[in-house]
């Protein structure tokens, strides 16, 4: 899986990609955990989704959010953090300009990223949220979410109640433009720790069962 460096708003960010070779295949841009509290594009959730969604076809990339392993930049609070996702996203694309969908997928910290990068790129078309943290930060920016996906999470989660997820999805559900799917895998912890492979079965579930968001060319 080759590393690659691109320009960030902050200088160098560093990410390791995976190229498909389906015509017109779709893309996918995956964002890791907190960067103060461990998180890198290296987490085990992270590589899950990535290699379920290049499994599917998909050219995938992670990378580390800026001041992360070779990253250049400090810890933005979020802000910092969205213009390199969106920088990422670019890459991706002037890599891929053929590419016949846009998915966007994060665990945690990085699930409150992709769906405010979700918000400001209407050419994505799905996304994955894997315990997004809805007791820390405020999703209330997604009014409405433009684009239909799936949120997962652990009901033994110790850091996100099961409570607060379960409330947003309600929300996101509520929408009539959209369909979003949200997924507990009973016995997981926030980390998926015991229970990664149901993790990566259950995206991969979602992913066979939206062919018409997920096929290239």
């Amino acid at each position: 899986m080759p590393d690659v460096i691109f320009t960030g708003p902050e200088g160098r960010l560093e990410g390791r990609y995976h190229h498909s070779k389906v015509a017109q295949a779709p893309i996918a841009l995956i964002l890791h955990p907190h960067p103060q509290q461990g998180g890198t594009m290296n987490n085990k959730v992270v590589y899950t989704l990535h290699h379920v969604f290049s499994k599917r076809g998909f050219s995938v990339m992670r990378f580390n959010f800026r001041g992360v392993g070779r990253s250049q930049g400090v810890f933005d609070n979020g802000q910092g953090e969205l213009s390199d996702a969106a920088a990422a996203l670019d890459w991706l694309q002037a890599v891929n300009p053929d590419a016949a969908h846009c998915w966007v997928a994060g665990f945690s910290f990085g699930a409150w990223i992709g769906m405010q990068l979700l918000m400001r790129r209407p050419e994505i078309s799905g996304f994955v949220s894997v315990a997004p943290p809805a007791n820390r930060q405020d999703f209330t920016f997604l009014a409405p979410c433009p684009s239909s996906g799936l949120i997962v999470h652990g009901n033994q989660d110790e850091i996100v109640p099961e409570a607060a997820v379960a409330k947003l999805a309600a929300k996101l559900s509520a929408q009539k433009t959209i369909t979003v799917d949200h997924a507990v895998i009973d016995g997981a912890t926030h980390f998926f720790t015991e229970h990664m492979d149901e993790l990566g079965q259950t995206v991969d579930r979602y992913l066979g069962a939206n062919p018409d968001r997920v096929r290239g060319g």
